[in-house]
């Protein structure tokens, strides 16, 4: 499967720049919101990097604000899909496991809004309505899984260095290994059926 070539359509520009908008404005409201409580820089910068939400709307924050600015390498088909797979797991988690958790108010809403229900909305509908279809494998969610997986042996080695993990249902400290794995385990298998199923759209809009 070929990147992408050729001029980039219209239509892509507005669209990339309002998601990439919407993820620097909510990483930006997460960074005004801890710096008021911590007061350092580097350690707020630090504590945001723990969490999945933080780095996927970076990543693709970053993307589509290269994308909105006129790179066409970055609208492979499978990043996009990349993005919105992972964006979609960043919004279903959230709202599965960890809203109920939360009591926001303010400006805290506004970014929880923007980074966990917004991006990914939005992210999700630049793959279904501007990406090209067609060219998904069937080994692609397995290499998308890989930032997800990746993010996951990160995530665990930080908590198990510093006694502080970035999700409840991750914290090995209060739930153990038979705490953990099995809900890892079903967001994995959620994932890539949601990933396989991805694929199976992609082949029917491309055929379409």
């Amino acid at each position: 499967m070929q990147a992408t070539q050729g001029r980039m359509p219209a239509r892509w520009r507005p669209w990339a720049a309002l998601i990439a908008l919407c993820a620097w404005a909510g990483l930006a409201l997460q960074f005004w919101l801890l710096m008021a409580r911590m007061g350092n820089v580097v350690e707020v910068v630090w504590r945001l990097l723990l969490f999945f939400t933080i780095i996927s709307n970076l990543v693709v924050a970053v993307a589509f604000s290269l994308i909105a600015l006129g790179s066409v390498k970055l609208r492979h088909p499978l990043l996009i899909a990349g993005l919105a797979l992972t964006m979609a797991l960043v919004s279903i988690v959230f709202e599965l496991l960890l809203r109920h958790a939360l009591h926001l108010a303010g400006w805290g809403l506004v970014a929880n809004a923007l980074l966990h229900d917004i991006v990914p909305l939005l992210t999700v509908g630049a793959w279904l309505m501007l990406a090209e279809k067609g060219h998904l494998r069937a080994r692609d969610p397995w290499i998308i899984a890989l930032f997800p997986v990746a993010y996951l042996i990160y995530a665990l080695i930080r908590g198990a260095a510093e006694g502080l993990y970035p999700y409840p249902f991750l914290d090995l400290h209060k739930l153990g290994w038979q705490g953990v794995l099995p809900t890892v385990l079903g967001i994995t298998v959620a994932f890539l059926i949601f990933g396989h199923l991805m694929v199976v759209l992609d082949r029917y809009l491309g055929r379409r």
